[in-house]
């Protein structure tokens, strides 16, 4: 699967929405049958579109109410130093997202943690220990305007907001 039409992009944003709608609910909601839907739905997956179904958890709700954004410098780029250094974040459950940047810095990570001691204890203890790491930057959010794991997903229409294929 390639390319999709107007009833595999009506499913995504049907389940990017709700991933916890039914097989009848979504076939309803997107106009197909139950069984042509769930083929489809089962084709999306085995092509990499939708990577998996998970609960979003409020973090504040569970008491992480401190989100950090850390540059990391690193000392050397080499790939070796970088595996190392990609494995050891990895197993880092505080470490919610890790992106390679451009510019300044080599990683930027997002970090939770329940306090700004928490953080401090963290960073002090573990961000600081990675291998290969020369410096740390880190920014707090303040308050957040919009968080979403949602994707945008009218590029794949035909340019009249419609999906390609209608």
């Amino acid at each position: 699967m390639e390319s999709i039409d107007k009833f595999d992009l009506a499913i995504l944003q049907e389940l990017q929405t709700d991933g916890r709608l039914t097989n009848a609910e979504l076939a309803q909601r997107v106009g197909l049958s139950a069984a042509p839907c769930w083929r489809r739905v089962r084709a999306l997956e085995e092509a990499g579109f939708i990577k998996g179904y998970r609960a979003e958890i409020d973090r504040h709700k569970i008491g992480l109410g401190v989100l950090a954004f850390v540059r990391v410098d690193t000392e050397r780029v080499t790939h070796e130093a970088t595996r190392k250094l990609e494995d050891a974040i990895r197993k880092m459950p505080e470490v919610v997202a890790c992106h390679y940047i451009s510019g300044t810095g080599t990683f930027e990570l997002q970090v939770v943690a329940q306090d700004l001691n928490g953080f401090s204890a963290f960073a002090r203890q573990n961000l600081m220990n990675l291998p290969n790491v020369k410096d740390l930057h880190t920014s707090f959010s303040l308050g957040e305007v919009k968080a979403s794991s949602a994707l945008p997903l009218a590029h794949l229409g035909d340019g009249s907001g419609r999906p390609r294929g209608s």
